[in-house]
């Protein structure tokens, strides 16, 4: 792979588009497609993206487009940065466009309905000749992305050479990369924090303190563990940047999509409004639907994530939420429910 390869970023939401600032940066090539024909007219008018990360001028060499067949045509990496629900639709997209040799990186964190995994959507859609399949995760803030805000992220994948060309490409001065090879860890990881910050939005939302924020991640990643391991992920991955790590910042940050639904819920606002006004997709609320579903499938205690779920679809009220969860059975701290 050349020292600098071409690259196209498919999604131009804020995390798209921070991506493509922070390749921009170092001169690399970048395709960003947006889905939206007037979206990719304006980034390329303005010189920033101005619906989602606004104020952030982008490299000469990143060139918009709405175009996906000219976005990889002449792309030697593909990022996705599309929602999870939306990646098996753009991956169909780019199926006929695709060479044979290509690394392939999922930025997407969260799951489809029926729990499949990001990677697992790429390689059933694009086949043997998408390349190498790298997973990236962590607690990456768009916002704080752009601003380069020193931050950490990590990226797996079954193969050694490929996190190491996806960690050579994104390293940065205020972006370190790690690798790691637990590919189905690292996505859970990404895909299940969003689901406890939607709680941890909440808990903010009632007036609640830092001692039941604390309570709640730590049971959260509890039950994160507990289905990562069912699932064959290592328990060790849920203690490094795409566990603890994204889930402190997602669960902290008033800057998640994620925290944003739980407040608003904890507020009174209707869910539909939530979404609405956010403007961008809150990959918590779909992923905590496919969470409880993968839990039940597989006999795994996750209460947290069912109470979510029953705020999200209207069956409790915050209060009476948190009021199930403090009055379960008394149990015993290690991994059990």
């Amino acid at each position: 792979m050349p020292e600098l390869p071409s690259v196209a970023v498919l999604g131009a939401g804020s995390w798209g588009t921070a991506l493509a600032l922070l390749l921009g940066k170092k001169g690399v090539q970048v395709a960003l497609w947006a889905r939206d024909a007037r979206l990719a007219e304006d980034i390329r008018r303005e010189g920033q993206n101005p619906r989602y990360l606004p104020g952030f001028a982008l490299s000469s060499s990143v060139c918009p487009t709405s175009d996906i067949t000219e976005a990889v045509r002449e792309a030697e990496v593909l990022v996705f940065a599309v929602p999870a629900g939306a990646l098996r639709e753009v991956a169909s997209a780019v199926r006929e466009s695709l060479p044979s040799a290509r690394l392939v990186i999922s930025a997407a964190k969260g799951l489809e309905a029926d729990g499949s995994r990001p990677s697992q959507v790429l390689q059933a859609e694009l086949g043997e000749g998408c390349g190498n399949i790298v997973v990236l995760s962590g607690p990456n803030l768009a916002l704080e992305l752009a601003r380069e805000i020193p931050t950490a992220t990590v990226v797996a994948s079954a193969s050694p050479d490929a996190a190491k060309e996806a960690q050579t490409l994104l390293m940065h001065p205020s972006f370190r990369v790690y690798t790691n090879h637990d590919v189905t860890g690292v996505e859970l990881g990404g895909a299940l924090k969003n689901v406890l910050a939607i709680g941890a939005g909440i808990s903010d939302g009632m007036g609640f303190g830092d001692n039941s924020k604390a309570a709640f991640i730590t049971r959260g990643l509890a039950e994160m563990v507990r289905l990562g391991v069912a699932l064959g992920a290592e328990e060790r991955t849920f203690m490094g940047l795409s566990g603890v790590g994204d889930l402190f910042a997602t669960a902290a940050s008033h800057l998640s999509r994620n925290w944003r639904v739980g407040y608003g819920l904890a507020q009174g606002k209707p869910l539909a409004q939530i979404l609405q006004e956010l403007k961008q997709v809150a990959e918590g609320v779909p992923t905590t639907f496919a969470v409880c579903g993968l839990a039940e499938r597989l006999g795994i205690e996750m209460p947290i994530a069912h109470t979510i779920r029953a705020v999200l679809d209207g069956r409790l009220n915050p209060r009476d939420a948190i009021r199930e969860l403090m009055l379960r059975t008394p149990k015993e701290e290690w991994w059990t429910a």
